[in-house]
């Protein structure tokens, strides 16, 4: 009986400690959403620079000298910029339970807002840790992502969709390049090794994949007319209530992939798939890229998902300079069905 009460009053302490943490990042980060307003408005009432310098010196002596450090003029920058990238007061309160003051200053260095919205969702989603956050940019988690390529436009409208309703875009799910960088494979490796890499580190591979994948089976039989295939790697996706069938391949995509997976999924649909899902996603990740095969038969409008993987990470440039590329094609593609 005693070890039943102290385990309650333990998990009602906790809870308690959450909510007060909780309360204290809010107030303290909507008093900098204000503190950079009443800047923001000052700084356009003077345009000078030399009162912008001036008032930043005068405030940080002044605050360090009531309240202690914490107040140089570094971080009365960082609210005044925290304003201008957050201006809107009801997206901050809603945000404000799932992120920390620092969540914000990491955010706030990204410029493209359809990119910046893109990671305050994942933050409250997958719940993040600020080290989380800065890891996952470092590794351009955004611009691996299948949706990188659409217009900020159409980025947002999915986002803003899967805030409203808990629908959710595989765009946002899938990538384009899968870093695959701690299955210490050497360059000549086969399939085979790939595949028993993976399942050795499985727990790595479903955190690279994104959260809400579960795996289901490995070499899936898939009998059709007496002849047995075998597909490498059979997952579940929660959210999108949807088996995810991935087949590994050597080199780049080529055309008759694309016919091999559709006949997994069509025998998934058929013979698998339960009531309340959806039809199957397939996903072939491929060891080289070949951006325009991919775009020329429109698998980024089908349930069939192409992708690279690497077994070591590359540069920031080498990311930014394939999603350029990528950008390109699909723009030029666009421009001849016109």
């Amino acid at each position: 009986m005693i070890e039943v009460l102290i385990k309650e009053i333990l998990a009602l302490v906790r809870q308690s400690k959450n909510r007060v943490a909780v309360a204290v990042n809010t107030e303290l980060t909507l008093l900098y959403w204000q503190i950079g307003n009443h800047i923001n408005q000052s700084l356009l009432n003077d345009a000078r620079a030399e009162y912008g310098k001036r008032i930043f010196e005068t405030l940080s002596l002044k605050l360090t000298y009531e309240f202690g450090k914490g107040w140089s003029e570094r971080h009365l920058r960082n609210c005044t910029t925290f304003f201008e990238v957050f201006p809107d007061i009801k997206i901050l309160h809603t945000l404000c339970a799932e992120l920390t003051w620092s969540h914000f200053r990491i955010l706030c260095t990204i410029e493209h807002s359809s990119k910046r919205l893109f990671y305050c969702l994942k933050i409250k989603e997958e719940r993040w840790s600020v080290r989380e956050l800065d890891a996952q940019m470092d590794k351009m988690l955004f611009e691996r992502t299948a949706i990188a390529v659409k217009s900020e436009d159409v980025i947002t409208n999915e986002i803003n969709v899967l805030k409203k309703d808990e629908s959710i875009s595989a765009d946002l799910i899938f990538k384009n390049t899968y870093v695959l960088d701690f299955l210490g494979l050497s360059t000549n490796h086969s399939e085979t090794e790939l595949e028993n890499a993976i399942l050795n580190h499985l727990q790595s591979f479903i955190m690279e994949m994104g959260k809400g994948f579960a795996f289901v089976e490995r070499q899936k039989r898939i009998a059709v007319d007496g002849a047995d295939y075998h597909l490498d790697l059979l997952f579940y996706h929660r959210k999108l209530k949807s088996l995810v069938a991935v087949d590994l391949k050597l080199g780049k995509f080529k055309p008759k992939h694309k016919g091999q997976m559709e006949l997994y999924l069509n025998w998934l649909e058929k013979y698998e798939m339960q009531e309340g899902e959806n039809p199957p996603i397939g996903l072939l990740l491929c060891s080289e890229g070949n951006t325009e095969h991919i775009e020329l038969l429109m698998l980024n409008q089908t349930e069939i998902r192409v992708a690279q993987y690497l077994t070591e990470l590359p540069s920031k440039e080498w990311f930014m300079e394939k999603l350029h590329k990528a950008i390109e094609i699909a723009n030029a593609n666009k421009g001849k069905k016109l």
